[in-house]
């Protein structure tokens, strides 16, 4: 089978997205298929090897950008177009993107969205010329639903099957202000009727797009989110009671993710002292719009007296990463914005650390599923340190969900997993007639 899949590039940011689509291009070509990254907006950063390497960044990010403030830029030579395509300025533009705001950018969502009829019209054209002489694509793979303007031209000039997968879009579109975000909504419901398929990683996101998006159960499936288990450890690591135990997170450094409320939790733990000699460990990404947030949680630290008890490690190596969750006697991230997944999750079950998470979104799906974890009702960070010192002062209840975790990630949540599932679902599809 032959496979386009087409992921947005985050700049200097650490995507889970684009570590998701990576690693499932890397195992679909392993699995025999003919597989095409393309990356759009900018550079990729990842922590294994880059499977779009060699292949140019579509809808450069700069253009897009320019073509959308001017419409005389729309109509300007092809040479300043590609000008400004060149690496050098999109790594320099890769800075801003974690600046940018869905507020600022209601008028570009809603211009990508018309596809063929917005302002970037002629970046879509450039890619479909650049996919015409490739080895016809069998189907076209969207990595999230605010592609999906793509689907109408596409399917128009290739004739192929266009799939969409369904990544966090929601959370984003709401922090929209209106009349954008119910214009927005509106829009995707209208081109979603394009698509041949939708994928999501969880049955909570599922229900939540179908009912956002009006898509017909027969086009949507569930396909939990994969990882390359490559240097993860293949038993759980032994649990030691003879050292200070640890907890962990691992995700963007931001107050989305709840980090605030993890250190907040951890601070009261060491308050109450009855688990003796705990410490945190915090890891992820963490860029320049991060690093304000950051720099007052470690003011909050220093102040309670903690700084020695805690770590700081951003923006690892996928080695590194490893090597962060060896240690680490439970992981937490206590997100409540209505994660669609929560590939940290899987990273630390498949590392041998049960987890604690809110009873919210995709958590208690992933929870259920594994049995690698505790949740608890999140009203406050007093909710939380209360499910942590429980979870770390009951070291049965605590190996068993480590044992549980690991075992069922290791067998049904590898990336290997993941791209078979998908291939399967995309070699039941049949191209749909568009009309022009």
């Amino acid at each position: 089978m032959n496979i386009v899949q087409i992921t947005p590039g985050a700049g200097g940011m650490y995507c889970g997205n684009c570590f998701r689509d990576n690693a499932m291009v890397a195992a679909l070509r392993k699995q025999g298929h003919g597989t095409l990254m393309i990356p759009l907006y900018l550079p990729m950063t990842l922590d294994e090897e880059n499977e779009s390497n060699g292949t140019p960044t579509f809808f450069n990010g700069i253009n897009v950008y320019l073509e959308q403030q001017s419409a005389w830029y729309r109509r300007a030579p092809k040479w300043l177009h590609s000008l400004l395509a060149s690496p050098v300025l999109l790594k320099l533009a890769s800075g801003r993107a974690a600046k940018t705001k869905a507020a600022d950018v209601v008028d570009l969502t809603l211009s990508m969205l018309r596809g063929e009829e917005g302002n970037q019209a002629r970046e879509l054209e450039e890619l479909i010329e650049y996919l015409k002489p490739q080895a016809h694509p069998d189907v076209i793979s969207l990595s999230n639903a605010m592609l999906i303007g793509f689907t109408r031209r596409m399917k128009q000039e290739l004739h192929s099957s266009v799939v969409c997968m369904l990544q966090g879009e929601d959370s984003y579109i709401d922090s929209m202000p209106e009349p954008g975000c119910s214009e927005v909504w509106k829009l995707m419901r209208e081109r979603a009727r394009e698509v041949d398929l939708f994928i999501a990683p969880s049955r909570y996101f599922a229900d939540r797009m179908a009912k956002k998006m009006q898509i017909p159960a027969e086009k949507l499936k569930v396909i939990h989110n994969g990882i390359n288990l490559t240097g993860y450890p293949t038993t759980p690591p032994p649990l030691t009671t003879n050292k200070a135990p640890i907890i962990g997170y691992f995700a963007r450094m931001c107050p989305d993710k709840g980090l605030d409320v993890l250190v907040e939790a951890f601070l009261t733990l060491k308050k109450r002292n009855r688990v003796i000699g705990l410490k945190l460990r915090v890891g992820g990404g963490c860029g320049p719009s991060d690093e304000p947030f950051v720099d007052e949680l470690k003011a909050r630290i220093q102040h309670a007296g903690c700084t020695g008890d805690v770590e700081f490690h951003p923006n690892l190596s996928r080695e590194e990463k490893l090597g962060f969750f060896h240690g680490l006697s439970v992981f937490s991230v206590p997100a409540l914005y209505g994660e669609a997944f929560g590939l940290y999750v899987i990273e630390a079950l498949a590392s041998g650390v049960p987890v604690v998470q809110p009873k919210v979104a995709s958590f208690p799906e992933l929870v259920e599923v594994t049995g690698g974890g505790a949740l608890y009702e999140p009203t406050n960070a007093g909710a939380l340190a209360d499910a942590l010192e429980k979870t770390l002062l009951d070291g049965r209840s605590l190996r068993t969900m480590a044992e549980s975790g690991h075992r069922t990630v290791h067998a049904a949540f590898s990336v290997e997993a993941m791209a078979a599932q998908m291939a399967a679902a995309f070699a039941e599809l049949k191209p749909a007639s568009v009309s022009s």
